[in-house]
């Protein structure tokens, strides 16, 4: 919970909460995420399709690329303590923005000089992607430390949910905006959407933080901040360590999205070969999880309301029933493996999206509320933490989901119990994330 100066009467915490970001503030800063969310998978979605099919080129290098920028966002609690420093943390969002709509930009110039000079286009491309992870890494941990420190305990659910579903839309606007002017293909034009689509995510973030943190302030002033301290980056995460709940929280983190990212690329292929879904039904099957995870997000903004939350429990509740759920769910993926096309796979894969996305917005509901546990001063550096957690296991997750499931064939010749063993290894990780869960106490 958040510390307040001074002991407060029901009445004076009304007034309080009143004075936090109203939902009006939460959706300008859900703008913004919805503008990294545009950069990013343009560059990670459009042009890893570009450099596979038009360009010809080994699925590898796009991999890699992706892979970098997720590599470099371990810098995340190194920006957050550097906006904890500060007196604000717009400069810091505004900032990260503009570098991460240079490196999209950039991007797509590497990938069109892919097309007659190959080790340049690889230069500059791999010099656009340390871009755009130093661009995500300081625009959004800083924006998520706003969101914390300015959004009281009752919203924290519901203001989660709307950020994440407009950086959603973002994800989805910009592949159908791109999609219709793209074609036909040509170097100039990838290069001249990808600069719009990044002037424009500059113009809209910039825009929709115009005073922001001002109203914000007025809120974030009357809880405890920690004295402005110039401690070395080491020091800092040492002492953080030394917190058993952000320790517990970290490792919850890292498994969790290690489980839920690992199951990305192997789905699909799952059910082509063991279901013999065809190209069409395996992209309607990725939908019906994405909607899944649409609306687990929805339950818990909903239950995790100040008024519903006491009958269907807390937020850290909704972590750990959704990650045994999900690790439910994730279990039937491996029996269906075993029993073939006679699984109701629809079902499964449906209830696994409404798992993840109930255990996920929980999850930044309650990493919000953690990073302003004891008062402000650290929330960037802990979100930042937190934050670098997640890149790392994404990261991770989707190469070793791919690697763990051409082991598992190389191995076993039936490849319907390979896929099996792979689920059954995500499965056991969300239980033992669940478990990580069940030890934060604050």
């Amino acid at each position: 919970m958040l510390t307040t100066n001074t002991s407060t009467t029901p009445i004076e915490q009304d007034q309080l909460n009143d004075q936090s970001l109203g939902w009006l503030g939460i959706v300008r800063l859900g703008l913004v995420q919805t503008c990294i969310g545009s950069v990013v998978v343009m560059t990670t979605s459009t042009l890893n399709r570009i450099m596979v099919v038009e360009l010809s080129l080994p699925a590898l290098i796009p991999g890699l690329l992706v892979a970098i920028h997720y590599l470099v966002q371990v810098i995340r609690p190194k920006m957050g303590l550097i906006s904890d420093q500060g007196k604000t943390k717009t400069p810091w969002i505004i900032g990260g923005m503009t570098i991460l709509g240079i490196g999209g930009a950039t991007a797509s110039l590497g990938t069109a000089l892919m097309g007659s000079h190959l080790t340049l286009g690889l230069i500059v491309s791999f010099l656009a992607f340390l871009m755009i992870g130093v661009g995500v890494s300081t625009s959004g941990t800083s924006l998520l430390a706003l969101l914390a420190k300015s959004v009281n305990d009752q919203r924290r659910a519901a203001a989660a949910t709307i950020v994440w579903l407009m950086m959603i839309f973002g994800f989805a606007m910009t592949s159908v905006m791109i999609g219709k002017f793209i074609d036909p293909y040509t170097p100039l034009k990838v290069i001249t959407i990808a600069c719009v689509v990044s002037m424009v995510a500059i113009l809209i973030t910039i825009t929709a933080l115009y005073r922001i943190e001002e109203q914000a302030s007025q809120y974030a002033k009357n809880i405890v901040e920690a004295p402005k301290q110039n401690i070395p980056f080491k020091q800092v995460l040492l002492d953080m360590w030394k917190d058993n709940d952000i320790r517990h929280f970290t490792k919850f983190i890292f498994i969790s999205m290690l489980a839920f990212s690992s199951q990305d690329l192997i789905l699909e292929p799952f059910a082509g070969i063991v279901f013999q879904y065809s190209v069409g039904q395996t992209t309607s099957l990725s939908g019906l999880q994405h909607s899944g995870v649409l609306i687990g997000m929805l339950l818990v903004a909903l239950c995790g309301s100040s008024f519903l939350r006491k009958y269907f429990g807390s937020l850290n509740s909704w972590i750990v029933y959704g990650c045994l759920a999900s690790a439910i769910t994730m279990a039937g993926l491996s029996v269906g493996g075993l029993v073939g096309p006679g699984w109701p796979l629809n079902l499964n894969v449906f209830l696994l999206g409404v798992s993840n996305g109930a255990f996920s917005i929980a999850a930044i509901g309650s990493m919000m509320r953690l990073a302003v546990a004891d008062g402000l001063g650290k929330e960037g550096v802990r979100i930042g933490l937190w934050g670098g957690a997640q890149a790392i296991a994404f990261g991770l997750g989707g190469l070793l989901g791919a690697v763990a499931s051409d082991a598992a064939r190389w191995f076993i010749t039936d490849t319907a119990i390979a896929y099996s063993s792979v689920f059954a290894i995500e499965a056991l990780l969300f239980v033992v994330s669940a478990r990580f869960a069940t030890r934060i106490q604050r």
